[in-house]
């Protein structure tokens, strides 16, 4: 499903209570926003299903979840492990220097002297800065400073420019 545009913002994983609340692993930040997003194109395998979420919350450490046509704790445990998937028209519009990581996916990665790196196969959060993974001839680890390290993105050209020498 991912192939098709989709952002994957989280998976089930667990089951809340006994009227069918779930519990979600939320790729969101903060984590509840996950919720904003209704409704939700689950998939699991070969089978996608769209449900709508009627209310939720922040549970400890978790996010729970109760979705239309779920009313038991049996329908709610049918979609552990389903990855939960929103449509990019769902998210808020960016700033003209914000970016989401999934519309950095993919992106051709080249240094400021034109030499191609590879494409971003992943973005790390470390707590200092974020960190892009290029895959490549060989893998490597670029922090995420924009004006520093990443000097350019150009989202219609798929091509992000970096200050980074390649031989590191």
């Amino acid at each position: 499903m991912a192939d098709k545009g989709l952002v994957n913002v989280g998976e089930v994983s667990g089951v809340f209570g006994i009227k069918g609340w779930v519990k979600v692993f939320s790729f969101t930040d903060p984590r509840d926003n996950i919720l904003s997003y209704s409704p939700w194109l689950l998939s699991k395998g070969n089978e996608t299903k769209t449900v709508k979420v009627i209310e939720g919350a922040l549970q400890g450490g978790a996010v729970v979840a109760k979705l239309v046509g779920i009313d038991d704790r049996d329908q709610a445990a049918a979609l552990m492990g389903w990855t939960i998937f929103i449509t990019p028209e769902q998210l808020p519009k960016t700033a003209a220097d914000e970016y989401y990581w999934s519309d950095l996916l993919g992106l051709n990665v080249e240094t400021t002297d034109g030499v191609s790196l590879g494409v971003v196969d992943s973005l790390l959060e470390t707590g200092a800065n974020d960190v892009v993974v290029v895959s490549g001839e060989r893998p490597r680890a670029i922090p995420f400073l924009q004006g520093q390290t990443i000097i350019r993105i150009d989202l219609a050209a798929q091509l992000m420019v970096v200050d980074w020498d390649p031989e590191f």
